[in-house]
């Protein structure tokens, strides 16, 4: 602890502390944040090339295998991570739940969980060889990280309300 910690008043101290750990728990939460968004924009790429290799194929358990590799060790640690770090800051920052944009900047975060769980129902459909969605469809869903990513990105930075 810093030597000039001792010298200030208890609660001016306490804000202290309370304003660094708000920052590294800040940081930690951006730096797992673009981890869980690097496998949200990825994995559906896969998808997209994965429908195209037959199904039993040597490509197609490449595929399988990256995609497995890239939710279990990626994507599910950091999207947990996101979380516990999002949380914890509000705990340290409760007001962010009167904030309009905080909202709806949860209500993307949501729809990102919602889409990540997805994604991994889809992984598992390739995996045991019943995926019937078209390349298209997979297509379109990697624009939801990406649409998502935007409205979070405009909520935090700009607030516009």
């Amino acid at each position: 602890m810093p030597q000039f910690l001792w010298r200030l008043p208890f609660e001016k101290a306490c804000r202290i502390i309370s304003n660094s750990l708000y920052l590294w728990v800040k940081a930690l939460h951006v730096i797992s944040v673009v981890a869980w968004m690097a496998g949200l924009f990825y994995l559906p790429r896969l998808f997209v090339y994965h429908t195209k290799a037959p199904a039993g194929s040597q490509m197609s358990e490449t595929f399988e295998i990256m995609e497995e590799k890239l939710m279990r060790v990626i994507m599910n640690p950091a999207a947990a991570a996101s979380w516990i770090f999002g949380i914890t800051m509000v705990s340290l920052n409760g007001v962010l739940l009167t904030q309009p944009w905080f909202i709806v900047k949860i209500l993307f975060v949501l729809i990102l969980t919602a889409s990540h769980l997805a994604m991994n129902g889809w992984r598992k459909a390739f995996a045991a060889g019943r995926n019937v969605r078209s390349e298209r469809f997979f297509r379109i869903a990697n624009e939801v990280p990406t649409l998502g990513l935007m409205v979070i990105v405009i909520m935090v930075i700009v607030r516009p309300f």
